[in-house]
């Protein structure tokens, strides 16, 4: 299943109502630790976040804590030398902004590690969803990623992400 929300509480929420004792949750964009906060005791969660502030504060939460940029194949790496798979995906990466980019990040984590449920916060996918009209053809899973990358494995590096961020380039 994947579950999208804009409102940090529903958010949040979702998160809570999907993760179970003992799960792996890898959690994008975990900032200072709000929500880690509310699942840590619950679960085995892999938090990444690139923010200098995020440093210090994950450091005292007990989870593992990857500091770096979830748009680059090294921090993906880096997840999955930690773990192969994970129960759930939690990517909140600015709440409101990038859509294109969150969407790429989704694509490329959950493809990797094919998570039971994916919980994405952001105002841009959200409005996009619940401002579009199909073409009356139905493509749904209860999977939190997208069937059609069942099988591809590790995605190839998306060079855009370069054209968009020049702070990527090496």
């Amino acid at each position: 299943m994947i579950k999208l929300s804009y409102d940090i509480k529903k958010y949040r929420q979702d998160l809570l109502e999907l993760v179970n004792v003992d799960d792996t949750v890898i959690e994008l964009g975990c900032h200072t630790g709000g929500t880690t906060q509310l699942i840590a005791d619950k679960c085995n969660v892999i938090a990444l976040d690139n923010s200098p502030e995020a440093i210090d504060e994950m450091e005292k939460l007990d989870v593992a804590f990857i500091p770096g940029d979830v748009r680059l194949h090294e921090v993906l790496a880096e997840a999955f030398k930690i773990t192969q798979n994970c129960d759930v995906l939690a990517i909140d990466l600015g709440g409101g902004y990038h859509p294109d980019t969150v969407f790429k990040v989704f694509y490329i984590w959950s493809s990797t590690f094919k998570p039971t449920h994916t919980v994405i916060r952001n105002r841009g996918i959200l409005e996009f969803i619940n401002s579009a009209s199909g073409s009356g053809e139905e493509y749904n899973t209860d999977l939190g990623y997208l069937e059609t990358y069942h099988d591809s494995g590790i995605p190839p590096l998306i060079k855009e992400f370069e054209l968009w961020t020049p702070k990527l380039k090496k």
